[in-house]
């Protein structure tokens, strides 16, 4: 079984922390095994890397495609384009193997099941660019919003700072992974409104072992103390790698295929007019797949 997902944002949040982060927590430890790196294209810019991990007897790939890092340049008019240019191209692969008369009884499978999208720990408001690229991408992938480096705020800092995110998300439309939309039965929706409740997650990110209290623990150092990245009183990385990786990993895959990916198939079949899809003629590079947003 097989999984992908993109860190997005801007440069500087860590994005690349939080990876290594996910891959030495306790769900992947002792199962985790790098495989060598792939490097993908130099008009994308991105790169993906794929470990096997193991959750109670299952073995799972799971492939993150790291970003290039924006926000601190100049000019960040579309911005978003080599992201939104990749997802697309995945859902285009796979289609054009759907569509084969003669196809694969299981077709390969990289498209992108969530984005997780890394938001600086200002303390105010979300930032014009980064409602425009959440915006863009929750029309084309699951997008999971983060606080980065959360422990720059206080704890007072931090709920205020997520219920002006979650202010800001509405007003502006924008609907973020879980999407209320799409639970399925009253269940689903008691556990998902405890989620959104918690929506961004504030999050620290650490690739270093220390000792605390005679234990060896995943966190980051400061002058107050070690921050332990899986002390749920301390950051929010526990939720966020359960909803990743554990609790929601299949309603991610099925959300993905069902809404995201059935969109794009219905539009490049329409506009194909037939199955003998030409080539994309660049439209991956603009918003959904087709059309200017």
């Amino acid at each position: 079984m097989g999984a992908a997902g993109i860190p997005a944002g801007q440069s500087g949040l860590g994005k690349s922390t939080m990876v290594n982060t996910l891959f030495k927590s306790k769900v992947s430890r002792k199962a985790s095994q790098p495989s060598q790196e792939e490097r993908i294209p130099k008009t994308v810019q991105l790169q993906s890397i794929t470990h096997v991990i193991e959750e109670k007897g299952v073995k799972m790939k799971l492939t993150v495609t790291d970003t290039p890092g924006f926000g601190d340049q100049i000019n960040n008019e579309n911005c978003w384009d080599p992201i939104i240019k990749y997802i697309n191209e995945q859902y285009e692969k796979y289609l054009r193997e759907e569509i084969l008369i003669t196809r694969k009884r299981k077709i390969p499978d990289t498209r992108v099941h969530g984005c997780v999208y890394f938001v600086p720990p200002t303390g105010h408001w979300l930032r014009p660019l980064d409602l425009e690229f959440m915006r863009r991408l929750s029309k084309i992938v699951n997008v999971v919003p983060v606080i980065a480096k959360a422990d720059t705020l206080t704890l007072e800092e931090r709920a205020e700072f997520k219920r002006r995110i979650q202010e800001d998300l509405k007003t502006h439309a924008i609907s973020v992974y879980p999407q209320e939309d799409f639970d399925q039965d009253p269940d689903d929706r008691v556990l998902n409104d405890r989620i959104r409740e918690k929506i961004p997650f504030a999050v620290v990110g650490a690739d270093q072992e220390h000792q605390v209290n005679g234990k060896r623990v995943l966190g980051r150092k400061t002058k107050w103390g070690i921050i332990e990245v899986e002390n749920p009183a301390h950051c929010e990385f526990p939720l966020l790698r359960d909803l990743l990786i554990r609790s929601h990993l299949q309603d991610l895959k099925d959300i993905t295929h069902n809404v995201h990916y059935e969109s794009y198939r219905v539009r490049r079949l329409n506009e194909s007019n037939g199955p003998a899809l030409s080539p994309l003629n660049g439209l991956p590079g603009k918003g959904e797949g087709g059309s200017d947003l």
